[in-house]
């Protein structure tokens, strides 16, 4: 195979919603008999890919649950309510840049446990405490920005330690299934929170989920495969973060694929942020409404990585986000066009599910292109930018929508998301991905 050529130091990356790939049309023609062996008959990825859905179930629930805890059991305001919501998240912007240096230095699998078993012991104090009447307002911010910051270890070791596992040749075969169940959890995951916190009271299902942390530790001891320990030279945290952000930015194919990520994302929570006031205050939805047309866009994602590894093959994984990009940034456009409650609303959930469909697939073939033309020693830096990087876009999208809707209107916020999603492409096809058929090697 052949690798198209870098710039700046090293390789690069792209988020959880870009990859691409690439190698010469005699390639094409003969691909690898390993992508056709199904990867569950492998016993170290069935471990993993038993922890990964088990880790993520974990992380629906706790959204749900957390909040109920405080709700129920300290009688909460909204605005503490909120404020366990951001802390939840903003952990990726903290500490994303230096958790991946820090990875780096370190053998993932191992990672991966310790961060597992962190959030066991975070999330089994909460219901211990509130059962003894000593649970405060205070613990749970810190077992909710901590949890978050073990996440952020734990999400960078799974994708760093995927290419040692699988090998990269399976990499678009890995992904696909592991991209398809965490989108088909995006869109049960928190209503199955919901019935379980119902079911078993907050408090337990903080314990549910903490157990559900430590089977997925446990998962991960089983695979046999061991990893080499590092060789990099280490160096000052500063030079090694700053190496990661030059290793993404500075590569000719990967920082057009990281700008389209961060267009993406940017464009979606816009949409996402807007979609249930525009529902609620101009339409007068009722809240299962709006749940509704935002679980279509689960669905089309969870299609999306299921057709990613074919639309790959048929269309060549470099060129396929363009194209589908392409294809539909029709159906981006008519998303805030929606006027009423009847046939409409539903034409335009069926535009929204088109456009996921293309974002599933996209997910899957520019993780797994970032993953295979990442030399190993920069696997954790690599991942940790573009999770830094996408983060950001995520926040400043609801920021956008929020100034736009606020100051010009919530239908306004709704087009610059869409345009935004429109045009996400238009990187990626002035880029040397234009042409590329398949994923490229190291």
């Amino acid at each position: 195979m052949t690798t198209p050529r870098k710039t700046g130091s090293d390789d690069a990356a792209t988020a959880d919603s870009t990859d691409a790939a690439t190698a010469d049309s005699a390639d094409a023609e003969a691909p690898d008999s390993t992508e056709t062996v199904p990867l569950l008959r492998d016993h170290d990825f069935r471990m993993l890919f038993a922890a990964a859905v088990v880790s993520k179930v974990g992380t629906h629930i706790g959204y749900i649950a957390l909040p109920l805890v405080a709700i129920e059991a300290l009688d909460a305001s909204p605005g503490q309510v909120g404020l366990l919501g951001m802390l939840s998240t903003v952990a990726f912007l903290l500490i994303g840049l230096p958790a991946g240096a820090w990875v780096d230095r370190m053998r993932y699998r191992r990672v991966m446990i310790v961060t597992d078993l962190a959030r066991t012991a975070l999330l089994a104090s909460v219901p211990a405490a509130a059962w003894l009447d000593l649970l405060t307002i205070e613990q749970l911010y810190a077992v909710v920005l901590l949890s978050g910051c073990a996440t952020v270890f734990f999400d960078v070791g799974a994708q760093s330690y995927l290419p040692h596992l699988v090998g990269r040749d399976r990499l678009v075969q890995a992904n696909a299934q592991l991209g398809a169940w965490d989108a088909a959890l995006q869109v049960g995951g928190r209503g199955g929170g919901g019935f379980l916190v119902g079911a078993l009271t907050a408090p337990v299902a903080v314990l549910a989920n903490a157990f559900g942390f430590l089977w997925s530790a446990l998962c991960l001891t089983r695979i046999r495969k061991r990893q080499d320990k590092p060789s990099h030279v280490r160096k000052n945290l500063a030079s090694e973060i700053g190496e990661g952000v030059r290793f993404v930015f500075g590569h000719v194919v990967l920082r057009p694929v990281a700008l389209a990520g961060a267009c993406t994302n940017l464009s979606v929570f816009a949409i996402t942020t807007m979609i249930p006031v525009l529902f609620r205050d101009e339409l007068g939805l009722s809240v299962w409404t709006v749940g509704l047309f935002l679980s279509v866009g689960g669905v089309g994602v969870f299609l999306g990585a299921l057709a990613a590894r074919r639309v790959g093959e048929r269309l060549g994984a470099g060129r396929a986000p363009w194209i589908l990009g392409l294809s539909t940034a029709p159906f981006a456009l008519a998303v805030p066009l929606v006027v009423d409650r009847g046939a409409w609303l539903w034409l335009t959930a069926g535009c929204w599910l088109l456009v996921t469909i293309r974002m599933g697939v996209d997910n899957v073939l520019m993780v797994s292109f970032r993953q295979r033309v990442t030399p190993d020693a920069l696997l954790g830096r690599m991942n940790a930018t573009m999770r830094f990087l996408f983060t950001g876009a995520l926040a400043i999208g609801a920021a956008l929508a929020a100034l736009i809707g606020e100051y010009v209107s919530v239908r306004a916020a709704l087009g610059t998301g869409a345009v935004g999603l429109a045009v996400a492409w238009l990187p990626v096809f002035l880029s040397p991905l234009r042409t590329m058929r398949e994923l490229p090697s190291e």
